[in-house]
């Protein structure tokens, strides 16, 4: 490995230890063994490289939503439960990325540079994973899904992470949520019915 990838490396185990704010370019220097001015060369800043790890292990965590045990089928609330319940369970996970999101949302503020370049990646992460819900391959950037459901997951899932992070005993399980949506679904349904 060379000191890019040695300092994303020092980058991403850094931020699961101490999170963005405590997160020192000294401490990715000591971590990754490379140099203090090799973090301005690679990256052009600590804050980009902690973006960049962020979002690396952001998408290393995919497998959260699809482990490849995913058997109900795409789109059904059976592949929600499904989803959602992995989800969950990675949460409890040690050594799991998930609390950064959190501390971007509070300390964000003290770390604009990151949190732009997170948020410009939230809409990357939507796309990503729409899949592990409704079946076949990423759809495209611009494809109307990505603001929706990509938006609507990404908002659930934030909520998720909160609560969790709140609360464990008290968030809310996959079957909860599986029954939230079915609610929703069935009140939807029944207004549709009702309108003139």
């Amino acid at each position: 490995m060379g000191h890019r990838e040695d300092l994303l490396e020092g980058a991403k185990r850094c931020l699961l230890e101490k999170g963005f704010v405590r997160t020192t370019a000294r401490d990715i220097v000591k971590e990754s063994g490379a140099n203090l001015a090799s973090i301005g060369y690679h990256y052009g800043s600590k804050d980009a490289l902690l973006a960049q790890a962020y979002l690396v292990l952001a998408e290393e965590s995919g497998d959260a939503f699809d482990r490849g045990d995913l058997t109900a089928p795409a789109g059904s609330l059976e592949r929600f439960q499904e989803v959602w319940g992995n989800v969950i369970e990675s949460l409890g996970r040690p050594g799991t990325m998930w609390h950064l999101g959190m501390e971007l949302v509070v300390m964000g503020d003290k770390l604009p540079a990151v949190r732009e370049i997170v948020a410009k990646a939230q809409g990357e992460g939507g796309r990503g994973v729409i899949p592990a819900f409704m079946g076949g391959e990423e759809p495209p950037v611009d494809h109307p899904s990505v603001g929706t459901l990509g938006k609507l997951y990404m908002t659930l899932m934030t909520g998720l992470i909160a609560e969790y992070m709140l609360d464990p005993e008290s968030a809310p399980s996959a079957e909860e949520l599986t029954e939230g949506m079915r609610r929703l679904i069935t009140a939807a349904q029944s207004t549709e019915v009702s309108q003139p």
